[in-house]
């Protein structure tokens, strides 16, 4: 089921340096700073200094949390978000938001491959650009790359919106079920059973959404819908006896 804006957790108040509990990862170890935040309540807010690149940093969160990593981070960062708020000031490696139930997830960079790969709900935005299959087999998710994506992005994209606001590479949706794409820039190929489709005026409010969600400002009418041809499905209508 599409995750819709509303009900995405509200925004909490930007965390000042008091606020927060600071871990540095030159000091601290991931598994200390991922255990504080399995423990963390509603409204408590987390800073990740000298990140390092380091992987499976802020996984796990099962809580309305502010986490704010301050440098590039690793493989499947942020993965498993459930309710949490988390800003990557820098870039994200493999598998960014991998299985996200709900909450944000926000990288100032570029993210690597599979970005938002299996996400059931919730918010991702990657402010550069991602690599391939981006949004690979997303259940819900809404994802928002302000630059391009890679080859093979939303492959088995079941549901959810992929916003590309720059260009997409070879077999975009490839096999895709009932995900939307809507990319503004070109798109190098599309996979099987992907086309082009109608841009009518619930999805130009939509997207208008999303974007405005991400902090961006693109024109809807900019974007080209993209979606399934239903060529591939199992059952059909016209076949319904036959079952």
């Amino acid at each position: 089921m599409t995750t819709t804006l509303d009900s995405l957790p509200a925004q909490s108040p930007a965390r000042t340096e008091e606020q927060a509990r600071v871990f540095d990862l030159k000091l601290d170890d991931v598994r200390t700073l991922n255990q504080a935040i399995h423990e963390a309540s509603d409204g408590e807010s987390f800073a990740v200094e000298h990140p390092g690149g380091k992987h499976s940093l802020a996984v796990g969160i099962n809580a309305a949390i502010d986490v704010e990593i301050n440098g590039h981070a690793g493989y499947y960062s942020a993965g498993m978000n459930q309710g949490g708020r988390v800003t990557i000031v820098g870039n994200a490696g493999v598998g960014v938001a991998e299985n996200m139930m709900s909450g944000t997830v926000h990288v100032t960079g570029d993210a690597s491959q599979s970005a938002g790969a299996t996400a059931h709900g919730g918010l991702l935005v990657i402010d550069g650009n991602a690599a391939a299959r981006c949004g690979i087999s997303m259940k819900g998710v809404d994802i928002v790359v302000g630059g391009s994506i890679g080859h093979m992005s939303a492959f088995m994209a079941q549901a959810g919106r992929l916003v590309v606001c720059g260009d997409a590479g070879d077999a975009l949706g490839d096999s895709i079920y009932e995900a939307r794409i809507y990319v503004k820039g070109k798109v190098a190929s599309l996979g099987a059973d992907c086309i082009a489709k109608e841009m009518r005026p619930e999805h130009l409010v939509e997207l208008g959404e999303l974007l405005r969600a991400a902090g961006r400002d693109d024109d809807p009418a900019d974007f080209t819908r993209y979606g399934s041809a239903r060529t591939l499905y199992n059952f059909h209508v016209d076949n319904s006896s036959a079952y």
